[in-house]
């Protein structure tokens, strides 16, 4: 049973902000008629008005007699008069985002109460005014381009500030956040389903204490409708749907993680700890968004309409360069092929960013101003940042390895979580950005220039990108214009996005040696050179009498 009572602060689904600290969330039955049947669906958060009644279980279930009554106990379920859906879907009766009109009040000192009724969120004019600050922000200096993606790393800035550095991941949590532009469909492919996701995947890789977690708990707090799994503690049905047996022996469906998080964001944390077979639940619900079950007689499709953002460590308990990401996690390649972005955290000695970071915390503890977090070697570094700024012309875009860095010292104070949360809940309801020719071209030539690289020598070390990844870049882009409200995607958008992939794939397809290896990436298994060595000792132990190797044996190989 889906939905929260009216007045118990959060029971069922939906986000447990409400719920009182220390109690755990509490189930009842809610009897349902007429035309209130089906009108919510697993997962949806609801508001029910009704009466609250008992039936002897004795007597319901048929005994008869003195000792059954006495013995028996009362069972409380509530007849409900009204449902409340506050988890509307998109496209209901025909709106498919479109902006709605104002509820004026005829009373002057009511219109600052006026708000902006929608099926999924309700907006004061004082919350729409700072969405339209927010989009419009300006800091007024250098290129124009760097202007006009002020909102979108003011964002970046914004989402876990505890955590210095680590932009570029800050920067794909909030594409995925966004999401895509989802494709108008009708007919029979809107009622089966088969449609291109808009919603993108992520995979953080690193080594322990690079604040992963706290980045997805950042993410899960900032999410309108999320939901936060551990993997060491889930299972494959705990993420998809499980059948229950009932009172009356009917089998019911119970909702899974994923299921849950329809429309919304899936945070996983420790998904090296997740067997693999559990894994195999993730397959179809990050590329169909659907979850199938055809158990106890029951066949059915359930929408898992989701961004699944994981964090995995190593299982060695520190990344080894000399393996791929599938062989550090102990994950299986189609899984690991259906993120669109990974990124890697490793903990290298750097003496600049140790000092900022063990700054940092150390004036968080202090309870100090954030305006004075590194003293005199944040004064040095914001002459370094400005100083790579002003190398850029006034019309030449600045790339986001200098832009943000630059952003986070300027902005030294960060957004509430809660106008970010009310900001990205406005532009995945209302903003749907359409492709430029631009854009396209830009992200057209570098799919291109991976598939097929002009230069011989790169094409024996291009990597495999395929039109999964070209889909990535779209949904990526589109996100990316959503973070401005911009009703189109220019080419700015383009590439950066470009930018976030070629770091991507950069650290998926570096070596120990530092070279590009085309077979670490997606569904490739062991690395390239070990595969090779691998092979030439199969044959070389093939045609030798003895089985056993030397070292100079090997070492020729």
């Amino acid at each position: 049973h889906s939905g929260a009572g009216a007045g118990t602060g959060g029971m069922g689904g939906g986000h447990g902000e409400n719920r009182d600290a220390g109690r755990a969330p509490r189930h009842i039955e809610i009897e349902v008629t007429d035309d209130l049947v089906d009108s919510c669906n697993a997962g949806d958060s609801i508001i029910v008005v009704g009466i609250v009644r008992a039936v002897n279980s004795a007597l319901a279930s048929g005994s008869v007699g003195k000792k059954a009554v006495e013995t028996s106990t009362y069972k409380l379920y509530v007849v409900a008069h009204s449902i409340n859906n506050l988890t509307a879907e998109d496209g209901k009766n025909g709106k498919r985002g479109g902006f709605l009109s104002w509820e004026e009040e005829g009373d002057e000192n009511k219109r600052s109460r006026v708000s902006y009724s929608s099926n999924s969120a309700s907006y004061t004019s004082q919350q729409l005014q700072q969405i339209a600050n927010l989009a419009h922000a300006d800091h007024r200096m250098y290129s124009m381009p760097t202007r006009m993606a002020f909102p979108f790393d003011l964002l970046v800035r914004s989402l876990c500030p505890t955590i210095i550095g680590n932009d570029l991941v800050k920067a794909g949590i909030i594409l995925c956040l966004l999401g895509g532009t989802p494709p108008e469909v009708s007919g029979l492919e809107a009622r089966s389903g088969m449609t291109i996701r808009s919603n993108s995947h992520m995979l953080v890789v690193g080594d322990p204490g690079m604040g992963k977690s706290q980045m997805l708990l950042s993410a899960n707090q900032v999410a309108t409708r999320s939901v936060y799994v551990g993997g060491n503690t889930a299972s494959s049905t705990g993420l998809t749907v499980s059948m229950t047996k009932e009172a009356g022996g009917d089998m019911g469906i119970e909702a899974g993680a994923l299921v849950l998080a329809d429309r919304g964001v899936c945070c996983l944390d420790e998904l090296d700890k997740m067997p693999k077979s559990h894994q195999d639940g993730l397959l179809e619900a990050m590329e169909q968004q659907q979850v199938s079950i055809a158990k106890a007689g029951v066949v059915a499709s359930l929408p898992s309409r989701c961004s699944v953002i994981a964090a995995a460590n190593p299982k060695t308990g520190h990344y080894n360069m000399s393996k791929s990401v599938a062989e550090n996690l102990n994950m299986a390649g189609p899984l690991l092929s259906r993120f669109d972005l990974v990124f890697i955290l490793r903990d290298e000695a750097d003496t600049d960013r140790d000092r900022m970071i063990s700054s940092s915390i150390m004036e968080n503890f202090r309870n100090s101003d954030r305006a004075h977090v590194t003293g005199g070697d944040g004064e040095k570094n914001s002459g370094k940042l400005a100083d790579i700024l002003d190398q850029y012309g006034n019309f030449e875009r600045v790339p986001l390895k200098c832009r943000l860095p630059w952003v986070a010292d300027f902005q030294k104070q960060p957004l509430p979580m809660q106008q970010i949360k009310e900001y990205i809940a406005y532009a995945r309801e209302y903003c749907r950005p359409k492709m430029t020719t631009d854009a396209a071209n830009v992200l057209q030539d570098y799919f291109m220039k991976l598939r097929d690289p002009q230069n011989n020598d790169q094409k024996k070390d291009n990597v495999p990108i395929t039109t999964r990844q070209l889909e990535a870049l779209i949904r990526l882009s589109q996100a990316r214009a959503k973070a401005c409200l911009r009703p189109y995607v220019l080419r700015e958008d383009a590439e950066d996005v470009v930018e976030l992939m070629i770091e991507s794939v950069k650290q998926v397809h570096t070596d120990e040696s530092g070279k590009i290896d085309k077979t670490r990436g997606g569904a490739g298994g062991k690395s390239k050179k070990r595969r090779i060595f691998l092979e030439a000792m199969i044959n070389s132990g093939k045609t030798s009498v003895s089985s056993m190797f030397f070292r100079c044996g090997m070492f020729s190989l």
